[in-house]
Formats: structure tokens, sequence, C-alpha cells
């Protein structure tokens, strides 16, 4: 195994750090919610509604654990990167959707049986009071939200409309918070428990404000950005440089992206996450895009000034999540565009192997400037083509197999992969099956650019 420098163990240690205070945060104020229920006065009036409030107790405190999650914590993005923070997300998502269900269900059947009626008849009757219609009408958005981020389903929309639902969730916690405000009992035994209860959701709601709206709106107020040239690299993929003030003091990094608004192009809420394809010089920015998306295949039309709104830089995917001092760069498609950053990188030290897919060279954006790094840095570039599984033997560059033999030294690798998710996917199986350490697997998808 090679030798680990000092950097790069700190930086190990800090995700560990960001690991234990997520959970430490978790299981803390789980113990506190479960003592919450115990105690909880006024008793409920059955068993059935017992189970509702704590079902509903629960599904308060998850939302507000979400609110943190996509608040965008510098701490924890820094240290654990949008992709490790995306599985704490997706999971807290699925649990939000089966608490919402579950809360009112219960809390119909127990209301059902002391009114002897019909759980549908209790349906209207317990809407006919605000409060409870508006926690009605915050759980039927969340359902909607969940679903429309089922993968059968975020497939077949574009970026823009899955992100424009999203904002779904600004309603759902206004709704929610109106809710516990007058049906809440659970938190309202004594002076302490209300106190606890409306200091984490202050918490979160203004780390979400702070993440979310304050510091997007400080930055962009100080750097002014807009666009100063736009250059096409293909027929469907444009570069876009950005200028603006103090760049130097805005601590970007190779490897992270930011979510672009270009004012006047699109929206103002539609927004994009694209990588830098360049390492930041203090001087200007540039992203490299595909003509995907509504926003994206319009950027060869941006004029130049055109004011950008930019939220970031965000993401771990960068030269300190190294553990070891040899890396290899796995880029597929567009993807290039972190790889081609983190190989112009001077922190990424020590030897370096890129692997770039694509079906065809003519695919194969940045390829000129990828040759130039490499030689530059004394690195060993290998372009991948040809369509998966054609061929006999079938082509498959990222098999256990094919893998080996390009990388033998790959287990002694930190190993940073951006590309299609199927790609990625793909790579991060043979990654495990050939054991390589979790700590040396790093993946870029978006997946939390919500």
């Amino acid at each position: 195994m090679t030798a680990v420098t000092q950097p790069q163990t700190r930086s190990a240690t800090t995700a560990r750090s960001a690991h234990l205070v997520l959970w430490i945060f978790l299981v803390a104020n789980l113990a506190i919610v479960e003592l919450m229920f115990v105690t909880a006065s006024p008793p409920a009036h059955n068993t059935l509604t017992s189970i509702g409030r704590f079902f509903g107790l629960h599904l308060a405190f998850v939302m507000a654990l979400q609110l943190l999650l996509i608040a965008r914590l510098p701490f924890l993005d820094r240290r654990l990167g949008m992709d490790k923070l995306t599985t704490w997300h997706r999971w807290t998502g699925f649990t939000l959707f089966w608490l919402v269900l579950l809360h009112p269900t219960f809390v119909l059947l127990g209301y059902s049986e002391l009114d002897k009626i019909s759980f549908l008849d209790e349906i209207p009757n317990l809407a006919g009071q605000m409060p409870v219609l508006l926690g009605m009408i915050a759980a039927g958005l969340l359902i909607v939200t969940a679903a429309v981020s089922l993968r059968l389903v975020r497939r077949r929309v574009s970026y823009e409309t899955w992100h424009t639902l999203h904002l779904l969730v600004y309603a759902i916690v206004a709704l929610g918070i109106v809710h516990q405000l007058f049906e809440g009992s659970a938190f309202k035994t004594n002076i302490f428990t209300q106190l606890y209860w409306w200091g984490l959701w202050a918490f979160a709601l203004g780390a979400l404000f702070v993440g979310r709206f304050f510091v997007p709106l400080l930055r962009n107020a100080r750097h002014q950005l807009k666009v100063a040239a736009v250059v096409p690299e293909a027929d469907d993929v444009v570069s876009v440089y950005i200028t603006g003030q103090h760049l130097d003091r805005l601590d970007a990094r190779a490897g992270q992206f930011f979510l672009w608004r270009f004012l006047g192009h699109n929206r103002w809420w539609q927004v994009n996450p694209f990588s830098l394809s360049a390492a930041p010089d203090g001087r200007s920015l540039r992203l490299t895009a595909k003509g995907i998306g509504e926003t994206s295949a319009g950027l060869r039309r941006l004029p130049l000034g055109t004011r950008v709104f930019a939220e970031g830089p965000y993401g771990g995917f960068t030269a300190g999540q190294r553990v070891t001092d040899k890396t290899l760069l796995i880029a597929g498609g567009i993807g290039v565009t972190p790889i081609r950053a983190l190989l112009e990188d001077n922190t990424l030290t020590g030897d370096i192997v890129v692997l770039y897919r694509v079906h065809e060279p003519a695919q194969a954006v940045l390829l000129g400037e990828m040759q130039n790094l490499a030689s530059v840095r004394g690195a060993t570039l290998h372009l991948l083509t040809g369509r998966t599984g054609a061929g006999s033997p079938p082509n498959n560059p990222f098999s256990p197999e094919s893998l080996i033999t390009l990388v033998p030294d790959i287990v002694e690798r930190d190993v940073f992969v951006c590309g299609p998710s199927g790609m990625t996917d793909a790579v991060l199986r043979t990654l495990r099956a050939l054991k390589v350490p979790a700590r040396q697997r790093h993946a870029e998808t978006f997946r939390l650019a919500s």
C-alpha cells in the first residue's frame, strides 16, 4: 500500500468526523423524541390515535432532518460531498413517504373508531378542521414530490421540471409548521419539550435560510459574475467562461460544481448543476455543458455580459479527499468536465492514470486539453471507445478483468469517477469486487442538486 501524506490523513479524519456528527445528532434527537412520545400529555384517545401520534412526531422530526440535509451546510458538504449526502437524503425521503402515509391513516382509523363511522366518512369529518386540512394538503404535496423522485419517473421528466416540482418542499414545510402549531401535543408537555422542539425547527429553518438564500445572495453581490465568452466545443457541447470580482476569495476547487442561473436566459426558479471544467485560477471560471435540457441546450446563445447567479461551490469531489498518493480518474461522456479540472489541479500530485470512456473518438470533448494536461503532468491517459458488449470477446472496459489489466495497482489508488449513471454504477460495482477500500472510491452524480 502506498504511503499516506499528512494532509490526506487529515482529510480522511474530517470525513469520519462528519459521519460521526451526523450519527450523534440523529441518535441523540431520536432518543429525545422517543422520550417525548412516552411522556406526552394529554394521553391519546385510543391505541390507534396513539400510534398515529407516534408516526406524526417522527414525521415532523424526519422533515426537520431533511431540511438540514438540503441546506447545503459547508461542514457536511466539504467533508462528505453531495453524493454521500445523497444516500442520507434519499433514505430520509423514503422514510418521509411512509410516515406521511402511516400518520394520517392511523389517526383516521382512531377517530373513526371513536366517532363510530367508517374510515372514509372520517376523512371529510376531520378535513373540516382547518389545521387538519392543511396537514392533509402537505401530505398530498409530499407524496407528489416523492413520486417524481422515483427513478422510473425521474428519467421521463426534464431536469428543469423535476427541480421546479421540488420547490413544493417549501410549501410542505410551511403547511407542516402550521399543522404542528395547532395539532401537536407530544411536544407541548412542558416548557422544556417546547423549547427543544421549536429550537430544533429554528435550527433547521435557519440552516436552510442561510445555506440556500443568505450565503448565495451575499456571494453573488460580492463577485458580480457575468458571461465573458461562449466557446462551442462540439455540435452539442459548449464552454462558458465567467468572470467577476474577487474570484480568488470564492474558495472554489477543481472537481466542484455550482448551481447556475443565467439571468434572462432561464426562469429564476430554474437552476442547473454544472461542474467546473477547468481548475479555478482566481480570475475566471469555466463550465462545459452538453445540450440535454432546456437550459444547457441554449447556452451557446448566451449574450456576452449576461449576469450569472451561482450557488456554490459544492461537492467533495476534490483532491482533498485522497487517502493515497496514486490516483485513477475515470470519465464518461460529458462527465469529463470535473475530471479534466482535477487533472489540471496542482494539488493532485503523485502517479495519475486517466480513463476516458466514449463510444466514438469524435465524442471525446476536451480530449486535446486532456492530452496536453496529461503530457505536462506526466499522467497516463487511455481513451476507451466502442459500444459496450459489442465484438468478441464483448467490449466491457469496466469489468473487473479489464480494469485490473489497465490499472494493475488499482487497489492502491484513489478512484474518482464521473459519467452517466449506468457507467458510474458499473465502475463502483467493479471497485467493490476488486476490494478497493470504500474511502478510496469517489463518485460525482449530482443526485442532490435539488
